[in-house]
């Protein structure tokens, strides 16, 4: 089995590779002078199951890259070629909408044109957005990693809070995997306004110091509404555990004013180290992508 690794993704395909006991084979994804991409790959394939480990989140030639090498691969003779995608981007694109585009089906597409045989993600946004893909979706849940977290960092007796009625599965997962009694998760109703979200009532009791767990932080407007909830219900220590991290702009920096503690997302997705001055906290998903790659390793 060889591993092809986006030059973001290096550092994870190295430790997956000793763990999992798969190939790393380098690629060259070039411009030329007109502009269009190309990709080389320099390992012979043919007949080999193959692994992509990158992203199709924006820039977008992220997605082009991805799309373009397994498209090579397949071209090569690749036996089989699975996308490891930790963040799948689109997910969100799943509901329809007139006149609107549905995001996550075209990317399901286009993975499928592109010669992919079963896309590997972690914590995919909906079960729609599996749906919506033509080519089968593995999504491996973090709850372990976030329960091995919350015992590590003493927060064990937290509230544990979702954000939005969505987010509940997420919490219990958890709760499970602390093999603490599930009970009724408190939760939040969320709108979306014109302005953004707003979250108009909770439903459940909430103690001083607070677990939030979902699966995106994009720009912190869902997260920031909740953290506003819970200040008036008296909650004074928040911890977020999140598993894509993207911080996209600044308004979810307000977090810290509203009694966030720490943050804590997955490396799914690479940002700068010591972002914020060490108060987010990364976690690795290479345990999870290991428990699933190692069985097809002695197939």
């Amino acid at each position: 089995m060889i591993l092809f690794a986006s030059e973001a993704f290096r550092p994870m395909a190295e430790t997956l590779a000793e763990c999992a006991g798969l190939l790393p084979s380098p690629f060259q994804a070039a411009r030329f002078e007109n502009g269009e991409l190309h990709v080389e790959v320099n390992t012979s394939v043919k007949g080999e199951r193959c692994f992509l480990l990158g992203s199709i989140a924006p820039p977008d030639e992220q997605m082009l890259c991805a799309l373009l090498l397994a498209h090579t691969l397949k071209k090569e003779g690749a036996r089989n070629v699975t996308a490891i995608l930790p963040y799948l981007a689109y997910a969100r694109h799943d509901k329809e909408k007139p006149a609107e585009s549905l995001g996550t089906a075209w990317i399901g597409s286009m993975a499928q044109a592109s010669g992919i045989d079963e896309v590997i993600t972690v914590d995919v946004h909906s079960a729609r957005a599996k749906k919506l893909f033509p080519i089968p979706v593995v999504s491996l849940s973090p709850a372990e990693i976030f329960a091995e977290a919350i015992k590590r960092f003493g927060l064990m007796g937290s509230t544990i809070v979702a954000p939005d009625e969505g987010a509940i599965a997420r919490c219990e997962a958890v709760k499970g995997a602390l093999r603490i009694p599930c009970g009724e998760t408190p939760y939040f109703e969320k709108h979306r306004t014109t302005t953004g979200i707003t979250h108009v009532a909770r439903i459940g009791a909430v103690s001083r110091r607070v677990v939030i767990i979902d699966d995106i932080l994009d720009t912190g407007g869902t997260l920031v509404s909740a953290c506003e909830r819970l200040r008036e219900a008296q909650a004074e220590e928040i911890y977020i555990m999140v598993t894509h991290g993207l911080f996209t702009g600044d308004r979810w920096r307000k977090l810290w004013q509203l009694g966030v503690k720490r943050i804590f997302c997955t490396d799914s997705v690479p940002i700068a180290g010591g972002l914020d001055g060490g108060r987010i906290e990364r976690l690795s998903v290479v345990p999870l992508l290991e428990q699933e790659l190692c069985p097809l390793s002695r197939v």
